[in-house]
């Protein structure tokens, strides 16, 4: 009887362990957080927005075509207005942090200013002279001071469109030459921030953005009311300087999460 107690007791000690380790919970199981892969800057992209612009002229009055002044009195015009911008570029993502690029652009707006040419012993005639558009192409280069933040350096090759005046006497107003419409070429340097706007979603971006674009000298000439030519011209070399802000959409941005467990 002693055994068989003894038996009995043995048994419902090792069948309580069992059902003991039946009942405890499982281990959980661990895994790491997803690891966030920042998308590439790499591909294209396109934008459009607005911006304020100054522009200044050196210029003198000459004889035309000769170029020759016809007094050594020297002037700076200047100019300033509103303007919208739209463009389109690609970019290329290297050695980690640096990008580079190709774009092109254009701005429709209105600078406008006013251009001068002092008569000898006359108090000279003045007229309105405004940018009307210009359009730019090059490069830019810079480096991720964030993932999603990218100040660069940009300069290429531009050109713009400048309207046509008609001349005014100073002391009474009345219109006495033209001068016609003419386009100039020239080069610019600049440079800017651009940044995610994640609360707008994937692919959009902001950038700032200074310019200042440097145009080749013209000679100018002036017109009689009835469109015949004169002997006289105003010489006229011109710089634009432009800050501007724009919408950029990119379209490869949103990469993938990747998790690793």
């Amino acid at each position: 009887m002693k055994k068989l107690a003894i038996t009995l007791s043995a048994l419902a000690a090792l069948t309580g362990s069992a059902f003991a380790a039946d009942m405890a919970p499982a281990p959980r199981a661990y895994s790491k957080a997803p690891v966030v892969v920042a998308p590439s800057w790499t591909g294209f992209y396109i934008f459009g927005g607005g911006g304020y612009g100054m522009w200044n002229a050196d210029s003198n009055p000459t004889l035309f075509p000769a170029g020759t002044p016809t007094t050594a009195l020297q002037q700076r015009y200047g100019g300033s207005g509103y303007f919208g911008t739209v463009g389109a570029g690609y970019d290329w993502q290297f050695n980690g942090s640096w990008v580079a690029g190709i774009f092109a652009d254009g701005s429709f707006g209105s600078l406008r200013g006013t251009i001068t040419d002092p008569l000898p012993g006359v108090a000279g005639i003045s007229g309105n002279e405004k940018v009307q558009d210009m359009w730019a192409a090059g490069v830019r280069v810079g480096y991720l001071v964030a993932p999603n933040v990218y100040s660069y350096v940009n300069g290429g090759y531009t050109g713009s469109q400048w309207s046509g005046t008609t001349l005014a006497f100073n002391f009474s107003g009345t219109p006495d030459r033209t001068t016609a419409s003419f386009n100039r070429q020239g080069w610019f340097l600049g440079g800017g921030v651009e940044n995610s706007l994640g609360f707008f979603g994937p692919g959009w971006f902001m950038k700032t953005e200074y310019r200042a674009s440097e145009f080749s000298r013209i000679d100018i000439q002036q017109l009689t009311l009835a469109g015949g030519p004169t002997a006289f011209g105003i010489s006229f070399k011109p710089w634009v300087q432009t800050v501007s802000t724009s919408l950029v959409y990119r379209f490869n941005w949103g990469g993938p999460v990747v998790a690793r467990y």
